[in-house]
């Protein structure tokens, strides 16, 4: 393919001499004349473990060439990749300017050209931004209608310094959101032959990876570094215990408890963080992240209770009130403190858990329900039916698939039903839907 790059940064200047040894024609475009001369010289702009010898070898090839003129760059080419700078502003916001005012040129040069061409934004930037003022600038200077005159996707990069060219050939996925089929079959065309899955999702799904993958990173390593600070603070080998913790690939290194939900309880993660922050406390350790968990968890619970009363003063059916499906364990449930939060606001309130039975709850478990809810027993009911059919809001924490359907059949569509758990085929209900956070 003949391949234009915009931007000749970090990505920019990888993805380059990448496409060229893969074979494609690749012109690179940027308004730094001191990096175009380094890349006419065979010289890369940026510094990174083999990339010298690789640029070297394409410029000599004649596989690149470079230029600080956009229009001629895209209309010599099929495909444009977008890789220009969005540092961040002083109050945290990216700094658009470079990709807005390159949308604009992208769009002038459009105007003019007859082949069908995808524009692909590489760059990170927020949900929304491709579509939302990217796009709008192109089809505005080019008089074009994406899907039309030309095709638009939003393909995140995962490089990462000092190892980007084994990471460009070795990526963990190619994900790639795209206006069309068509514009996504020309970049799986191109990438279709890594060793790895190509998903097409949507532009908004793709930015948002990408923003995603970042912060989980950064999670990692803080978390880590504040469990080494507090391993060291006791004389414990903080390298260890980590390397033990990622041995497990079931729960800790997986995708379990990486799933958008409700917030966390029971007996053991509570408890056991209260604990791990107070020994970072009495050893004088920060622990920002650490500290932060049961504020964060105790949000999301507010945020439940919010949509509630965002509904007006309704009658309330809670369904699920144990801290986890399959158990009667009600020690520090997100359920209960929910329902001790709905009573305290003066809803009419009902609950269904098939799990829990008051008369055979014993030890700590039964002190912690007559501490927090002692009147529960009044408030429990024996099916899901007798929950439902008098709410006007039913809040489902958990519930078993066996009676999935029977919530299904039972709400009303002037019911409106709050989901806690991602309930499946909820398609099937009749009433109005809201999701805990999606």
């Amino acid at each position: 393919m003949r391949i234009s790059v915009f931007g000749l940064g970090y990505v920019g200047a990888v993805s380059l001499a990448c496409l060229a040894r893969d074979g494609h024609t690749v012109v690179g475009v940027d308004v730094d004349g001191n990096k175009l001369e380094l890349l006419r010289g065979g010289r890369s702009p940026i510094v990174e473990e083999g990339i010298q010898e690789l640029t070297a070898s394409v410029v000599a090839a004649g596989r690149v060439e470079v230029t600080d003129d956009a229009r001629a760059a895209l209309r010599d080419t099929d495909l444009s990749f977008v890789c220009v700078g969005t540092p961040s502003s002083e109050n945290g916001n990216q700094d658009l300017g470079a990709v807005l005012r390159l949308a604009a040129q992208l769009g002038e040069a459009l105007k003019s050209k007859d082949a069908y061409h995808v524009i692909v934004l590489r760059s990170t930037v927020q949900p929304g931004t491709t579509e939302g003022r990217f796009l709008p600038l192109i089809e505005q200077h080019s008089g074009k209608r994406v899907g039309e005159g030309f095709g638009l996707c939003f393909q995140p990069e995962f490089l990462r310094e000092a190892s980007s060219i084994r990471d460009y050939d070795n990526p963990p996925f190619t994900i790639v959101g795209a206006d069309s089929e068509r514009s996504a079959e020309v970049l799986r065309a191109l990438f279709g032959h890594l060793s790895c899955d190509f998903i097409r999702t949507s532009i908004r799904t793709a930015e948002a990876v990408k923003m995603t993958c970042n912060a989980f990173h950064a999670l990692k390593i803080t978390f880590a570094n504040e469990i080494g600070r507090i391993c060291q603070s006791v004389e414990v080998d903080s390298h260890e215990v980590m390397s033990l913790v990622c041995r497990d690939t079931r729960l800790n290194i997986s995708p379990a408890y990486l799933r958008p939900g409700f917030a966390f309880g029971g007996s053991c993660l509570p408890k056991d963080l209260k604990a791990l922050t107070y020994i970072a406390r009495t050893h004088d350790v920060a622990t920002p992240m650490l500290q932060s968990l049961i504020g964060s968890n105790r949000a999301h619970v507010d945020h439940a209770l919010a949509q509630v009363l965002r509904l007006g003063r309704p009658a309330v059916g809670l369904v699920g009130l144990s801290f986890k499906p399959g158990t009667d364990d009600l020690r520090e449930s997100p359920f209960v403190t929910l329902a001790k939060r709905l009573i305290g606001e003066g809803l009419p309130l009902l609950i269904y858990d098939p799990a829990v039975h008051l008369s055979s709850l014993m030890g700590a478990n039964r002190r912690y329900i007559e501490q927090n809810i002692p009147h529960v027993a009044s408030l429990m009911r024996g099916s899901l039916a007798e929950v439902v059919e008098p709410a006007d809001v039913i809040v489902v924490g958990h519930l078993p698939k066996s009676e999935v359907g029977t919530l299904a059949e039972l709400c009303r569509p002037e019911q409106t039903v709050i989901d806690l758990m991602n309930l499946p085929d909820r398609g099937r209900l009749a009433s109005r839907y809201l999701g805990a956070c999606w």
